[in-house]
């Protein structure tokens, strides 16, 4: 458990408060907390299948856009989700908290740096860590190799569109192709097959699009 200083009272502007817990209402809405609570498919589309295991697969002409998410990683430095577009991003939710996220660690570690060279990239989305440091000790104890955009409020989250594809558990797990269109989404942690088996069909729609 993560402790935090209690501060100062501060004199607060009005409707601050109000603010504040429509905030947390919102994200409470959109978040269940390493949480199994299963999703289905937005929109009312029978044609995205869901599969068991709270795995979503969406066929290509069906896709939603992935929200434009841009912001500071936990590292401190910027970075923007557009400069992915043109290739496959993993894009992962998680929280150094969240004992599901610390069991599926390693499979998308593993993943990430088998798929490297077929041009597949990861990034995380670090969730509801109050201090930053508590996810870069997670990273340097997984080995993760790839970025994370700190969003300690889950704001960049509450980007997602109501009723669109969005990761409503952590953790989850979004596979956006090279269109920059969610292709698949897991709500739930991920082995390294069930990984590798919801990349793979973008893959290879990707191999197929490169041949024509």
């Amino acid at each position: 458990m993560i402790e935090s200083r209690v501060s100062p009272r501060r004199r607060r502007r009005p409707g601050q408060a109000l603010r504040t817990g429509a905030t947390v209402l919102s994200l409470a809405a959109v978040l269940t907390a390493c949480s199994g609570a299963s999703a289905g498919p937005s929109g009312g589309n029978s044609n995205i299948v869901q599969g068991t295991g709270q795995i979503t697969h969406v066929p290509a002409g069906e896709r939603q856009p992935l929200p434009d998410l841009s912001g500071e990683t936990t590292e401190g430095e910027e970075l923007d989700l557009a400069d992915y577009r043109g290739g496959i991003l993993v894009l992962n939710v998680w929280g150094s908290w969240c004992a599901p996220c610390r069991a599926e660690a390693p499979n998308l570690v593993t993943v990430a740096e088998d798929l490297a060279e077929d041009g597949v990239q990861f990034v995380g989305i670090n969730t509801r860590d109050l201090d930053a440091a508590n996810a870069r000790s997670f990273d340097e104890r997984f080995g993760v190799p790839y970025p994370s955009l700190y969003d300690p409020s889950g704001k960049l989250l509450l980007q997602f569109p109501k009723g669109s594809l969005n990761p409503q558990a952590i953790p989850s797990t979004l596979v956006v192709d090279p269109e920059g269109n969610i292709a698949a989404r897991a709500l739930k942690p991920l082995t390294e097959e069930e990984l590798r088996s919801a990349i793979e069909p973008v893959l290879a729609e990707a191999a197929g699009t490169t041949e024509k």
